[in-house]
């Protein structure tokens, strides 16, 4: 009687741990461009955190309330906006 060595035994170890890596294993995403996203509500503003120094920050504050639209109309001129 001659032994089939051309099988190879099967290792249910080695199986579960691949089934299981298989299944926990996070697939990375396609690479798909990313568009810039459109504000909800056409002119709406964004609430974002900038860091500009203090005689920047004073010299639009010191005709009091409005500095922030002020900011913001100078850095559309200066972006030609």
């Amino acid at each position: 009687m001659a032994i089939d060595r051309t099988r190879r035994p099967s290792d249910p170890r080695q199986a579960a741990e691949a089934a299981f890596r298989a299944v926990t294993t996070k697939k990375a995403p396609e690479a798909a461009p990313v568009a810039p996203r459109a504000p909800l509500v056409p002119g709406a503003r964004e609430t974002v955190s900038l860091r500009i120094d203090r005689a920047v920050l004073e010299h639009f504050q010191k005709d009091g309330p409005g500095w922030q639209d002020r900011i913001n109309a100078a850095l559309k001129a200066a972006a030609g906006l």
